[in-house]
């Protein structure tokens, strides 16, 4: 039996948030894997660097200070990290962050026990 504490449920809560934007949700699921969903960057290697924030702006068809606020929530979660390289930003996901908050969440629901 797991004994969460407070800031245990705000961190979970804070990822569950971060996911709950559709927005945000496909910005992950690219992430997840980025070679499938972005062409090959002049600078910064998609897997090592992360993806450059003009990319996600293109492919999810906003503006970019709306992406940097969806960015920003999900690297206040933890979800993605930031990079700057030269002028621009690549964000990288965080899988472990990721992997921890749906599994915390599992548990939480009594559909796993704890890892």
């Amino acid at each position: 039996m797991n004994n969460y504490s407070d800031r245990d449920f705000e961190s979970i809560a804070r990822g569950l948030s971060a996911l709950s934007h559709e927005n945000r949700l496909r910005i992950v699921h690219w992430l997840a894997e980025p070679k499938q969903h972005f062409p090959p960057q002049v600078d910064g290697d998609l897997i090592d660097d992360g993806v450059c924030v003009g990319f996600i702006t293109d492919k999810i068809g906003l503006k970019q200070p709306t992406v940097t606020n969806h960015m920003k929530v999900l690297q206040d979660a933890g979800l993605v990290e930031s990079k700057k390289i030269k002028n621009w930003v690549f964000y990288k996901l965080q899988r472990d962050r990721l992997r921890h908050v749906l599994e915390n969440v599992h548990v939480l629901t009594g559909s796993g026990h704890s890892t």
